[in-house]
């Protein structure tokens, strides 16, 4: 159950919003509004995250094979979204769950087609997951125009991280402490597209084709299927 109060009010009542316009069966399951708050209630999705999936290769560097299913799973799922004509626009490491079923994506309050984009907001998604074109538009206002080409580096920078077990930009290289830092100060610094990449590589084969996604110019990213089939023939 998800319940939004004040400000938060507006953010719920759109996700029932978004999880009724895509009909997915047995996702939502009743929600309702009140002066000044706004509930649902979903139902509760058994199994890892996509963050969970790859915790055995963080810790020890096994697991591979659960961890490149669990990548391509979630890669297939953003793509399926995509074919409907609607992006997430909040991809996260714990935003993914891997059932028996499939992936069920959750946290959608955000997601948009184009008939239904969000309303300005403050700070929506993790700062350090945001490419460098939404960066631009600094933390103050929603990017309605969070396109696919956007979504694809967040759900890169999402695997990466999983990978990992850190963000994927390496701050110390570009001299910045983004603690130290605003978020709107910190969006700018990720606007430049000067930050590198980390260049601890863990995973290689894997973290070569994120970081490829990751560096490409929107118009030049793969598509979210181009990035699932990729990552399949690695696990070939």
């Amino acid at each position: 159950m998800k319940i939004g109060t004040g400000d938060g009010a507006p953010a719920v009542s759109r996700e029932a919003g978004v999880l009724r316009a895509l009909g997915w069966s047995g996702h939502l399951l009743a929600s309702g509004q009140e002066p000044g708050s706004a509930w649902l209630v979903s139902r509760w999705f058994e199994g890892p995250s996509t963050w969970d999936a790859f915790a055995r290769f963080r810790e020890n560097g096994t697991g591979q094979r659960a961890g490149l299913g669990a990548a391509v799973e979630l890669c297939r799922t953003v793509a399926a979204l995509h074919v409907l004509g609607w992006v997430h626009a909040d991809l996260q490491p714990d935003h993914g769950i891997h059932t028996a079923g499939g992936v069920r994506l959750i946290d959608l309050a955000w997601s948009w087609r184009e008939d239904m984009r969000p309303p300005p907001v403050t700070g929506v998604g993790i700062d350090h997951l945001v490419p460098p074109e939404l960066a631009q538009r600094g933390a103050g206002d929603m990017p309605l125009d969070a396109g696919m080409a956007a979504d694809v580096y967040t759900l890169a920078a999402t695997l990466w991280t999983c990978v990992t077990g850190t963000w994927p930009l390496d701050y110390r290289a570009a001299g910045i402490t983004p603690e130290e830092l605003t978020s709107d100060q910190f969006r700018s610094q990720i606007a430049t597209g000067r930050i590198p990449l980390r260049t601890e590589t863990p995973w290689p084969e894997l973290q070569v084709v994120l970081q490829q996604a990751m560096l490409n110019s929107p118009r030049d990213r793969p598509t979210a299927r181009d990035l699932a089939r990729t990552v399949t023939r690695l696990a070939l």
